[in-house]
């Protein structure tokens, strides 16, 4: 069984981390914008297992540091949505260009 190459992996994640990149700059809607950081968050996360099981092959460095990057991720993304609920509660919106505004004055 052959398994797929090291170039493969990365392909898909650069990919994933130059889309979550082009998302983040192009969008004006806040959920859009922590998805897009969520879709760079885990393009990180395939890189460190890939990396672990090649250059550890026999260990589990890269998959436990996997593991508490999600749980990071999670925390941040809960924490990143009770943000946007309150900011919509307030200003009845989740546009970034209007809030922005909004705020200033």
């Amino acid at each position: 069984m052959n398994s797929i190459p090291l170039e493969g992996y990365l392909a898909i994640s650069t990919i994933m981390f130059f889309a979550g990149v082009y998302g983040f700059l192009s969008r004006k809607n806040m959920i859009m914008v922590l998805i897009s950081i969520e879709l760079m968050l885990n393009a990180a996360d395939i890189n460190f297992v890939v990396f672990n099981r090649l250059l550890f092959p026999g260990q589990l460095e890269g998959f436990f540091f996997t593991l508490f990057a999600i749980a990071i991720a999670a925390a941040e993304t809960a924490v990143a949505i009770a943000i946007i609920i309150n900011i919509y509660r307030h200003f009845k919106c989740i546009y970034i260009d209007e809030n922005i505004t909004e705020m200033k004055n």
